[in-house]
């Protein structure tokens, strides 16, 4: 194809300034990807504004209004122009682009929102007059008196209008409204203490709450509790795990699920860094490695952390959506949080989490045949009962029998467990076995219901975690190629791969430059027995490049240990002694991570006794 010769075309291209409106357009753009991107922009403001309550409502997903009320601080009359005005914020004085304490301080919102919509803004300052100002399009009108108590009221109506192109982009008004939902929940969780309530106006009117949560009292710790309670769901509160840690002046707090309340999918997993909610593929993958033991790889775990730091050990103006950030010390950050939830698990022990029993008691209750109604007599009173038994009871034969005969029925163990008088042996988390069943199934009794406990799952995982900490005791014996594999790499992937050959060797996997971009494979773990090292460090490079960091050889190895302590533990089918089976349920209370077998499953079932009763119709 013939070319043109630039030095001699006719039509130059020509340098040119834009003008306000195009820049304003082209800013939007990066800074309103969607109508959940202005609420999040608004509900910052309002925050940063030191609102206590705040309203978000919104009609057809966003699309034809947003409206933001909050109670805060609020924009003098003669400010208000300055603040449609591009990169004019009351946030940061612009010495140091480091030292940020707000969540807004591009000065690109309120503009980039007038730019492609018709924005007004409603406020009022302390005792003085409110005063209102609309933007359309791009052009101010003038600031005119208002009627408002306090605070400020932002109405964002036809968003994009100006620019047709991106509502082709737009998806389903019901869409938008969950992403308008989850914005407002991220934000509600960083800040437990202000109220938000989330309103649904489509069709005029007040509309419908959708959202709403209160203001939460108490401390830190305390608040985000609630607030996590009631956005995430009371199950998820109660089988969280506190998280606070510190490390060279990071610190990491908040909620951590057990791994037995695990989730298809990341939808449970919030990070936050400094109040900022934050979708940072580091931090995904610091909190994946944390349970990278304790879970199947279609299984997800669900937390909500907040790393709080200085300011200037972090940098937020990564992205003009602020939703990225880089720190200065990344492995410090991702080691705080590996270390802190694997801590946190292990102090949590041989618990499971409570949705255990509730799936059990879900699946023990009988599913309603068709859409028939089911007829039942009312259940008599306690005293109308006892009066037909003591009726119906002969005087003799049966009733004397009865006064010594309890009912419950127990199998004869060879060696009954000794209970202690002062501390009973059902007194211990997981109670004294009293039964096998099927042999496989131990039926411990506690003092308050009782445990089923799967003794090749609990066994198996006493065995994996007992073989880990012998390799971690006596490191990972590695075993010498005859003849060094060379593979063949490009320089940018062997200095990456040359980076982690210290952690890579602790596992038994040694490397060295060989020259060029190639590097020879010496030494690989000796348990894993003949494998390919040039598949193996090609695929270590894949996850390095996808997840900052390679856990490809650990993964093997702890497979294999896996599938070892499953051929060394007891096998379903074995029948065992009580003292077998007490002895079982002794080393899970003392073993950490118990609670789940080597794929996440549970390794007991907890049943209390109201939850029996419930069963049988007795409560």
């Amino acid at each position: 194809m013939a070319q043109t010769d630039p030095k001699i075309s006719e039509n130059r291209p020509v340098i040119r300034q834009l003008d306000d409106a195009a820049i304003n357009r082209i800013a939007a753009g990066e800074v309103v990807e969607r109508p959940a991107s202005a609420v999040k922009e608004l509900v910052e403001n309002a925050i940063d504004a030191g609102a206590r309550r705040i309203e978000v409502a919104y009609a057809d997903g966003g699309k034809t209004l947003i409206r933001v009320t909050d109670d805060g601080c609020g924009i003098e009359a003669e400010s208000l122009p300055l603040a449609l005005s591009r990169h004019a914020t009351s946030k940061i004085d612009g010495t140091d682009l480091l030292d940020i304490h707000t969540f807004g301080f591009r000065g690109e919102a309120l503009p980039s929102l007038g730019a492609v919509g018709r924005l007004t803004i409603t406020s009022r300052v302390g005792r003085a007059e409110a005063a209102s100002i609309s933007v359309s399009g791009g052009k101010m009108g003038a600031v005119k008196p208002a009627a408002l108590s306090g605070g400020t009221i932002v109405e964002l109506r036809d968003l994009f209008y100006a620019t047709p192109a991106r509502l082709k982009f737009m998806r389903s008004d019901r869409a938008e409204a969950q992403a308008i939902t989850d914005v407002v929940k991220r934000l509600a969780m960083a800040e437990p203490f202000i109220a938000f309530t989330l309103r649904d106006v489509t069709g005029g009117g007040e509309g419908r709450v959708t959202f709403r949560a209160e203001a939460e009292n108490g401390d830190l710790f305390d608040a985000l509790h609630g607030r996590l309670a009631s956005i995430l769901g009371r199950e998820f509160a109660e089988n969280a795990l506190r998280i606070d840690a510190t490390r060279e002046g990071l610190r990491l707090l908040g909620y951590a699920a057990l791994p037995t309340y695990s989730r298809g999918s990341s939808v449970a997993q919030y990070l936050f860094v400094n109040g900022r909610p934050v979708k940072d593929k580091l931090l995904v993958g610091a909190l994946r490695g944390a349970y990278f033991d304790f879970l199947s790889r279609d299984r997800h775990p669900a937390a909500a952390l907040f790393i709080d730091c200085d300011p200037h050990l972090v940098d937020v103006n990564v992205h003009p959506a602020k939703s990225e950030v880089r720190f200065r010390d990344p492995g410090l950050a991702r080691g705080l949080i590996v270390s802190a939830l694997r801590h946190a698990l292990a102090e949590a022990g041989h618990r499971a989490s409570t949705t255990v029993a509730g799936a059990t008691l879900g699946a023990m209750r009988p599913e309603p045949v068709g859409a028939a109604r089911v007829y039942q007599m009312d259940r008599p009173s306690l005293g109308a009962r006892s009066a037909g038994y003591a009726a119906q009871a002969p005087e003799t034969g049966f009733a004397g029998f009865s006064e010594s005969y309890s009912a419950r029925v127990e199998p004869v163990l060879d060696e009954a467990p000794e209970a202690d008088a002062e501390s009973p042996v059902e007194a211990l988390p997981l109670g004294a076995a009293r039964a096998q069943v099927h042999e496989n199934y131990i039926i411990a009794q506690t003092e308050t219901g009782m445990v089923i406990v799967d003794q090749h799952a609990a066994h198996e995982r006493l065995v994996y975690e007992k073989l880990k900490r012998q390799m971690a005791e006596n490191g990972v014996a590695a075993q010498a190629l005859l003849i060094p594999e060379i593979v063949e790499l490009s320089d940018g992937d062997c200095a990456r791969l040359l980076a982690v050959s210290d952690e890579l060797s602790k596992l038994g996997l040694t490397l060295e430059p060989f020259g060029g971009g190639a590097v020879a494979v010496r030494e690989t773990p000796a348990i894993l027995g003949e494998v390919n090292a040039r598949a193996m460090v090609l695929d270590i490079l894949d996850e390095l490049d996808d997840q900052g960091e390679s856990m490809l050889v650990q993964a093997r190895i702890e497979a294999i240990l896996s599938r070892v302590a499953c051929h060394g533990s007891i096998r379903s089918g074995r029948r065992m002694r009580a003292d077998e089976m007490n002895a079982l349920l002794r080393e899970m209370e003392a073993t950490p991570h118990s609670g789940q077998c080597n794929h996440g499953r549970p390794t007991y079932v907890e049943l209390k006794l109201s939850d029996i009763e419930r069963l049988f119709g007795r409560s």
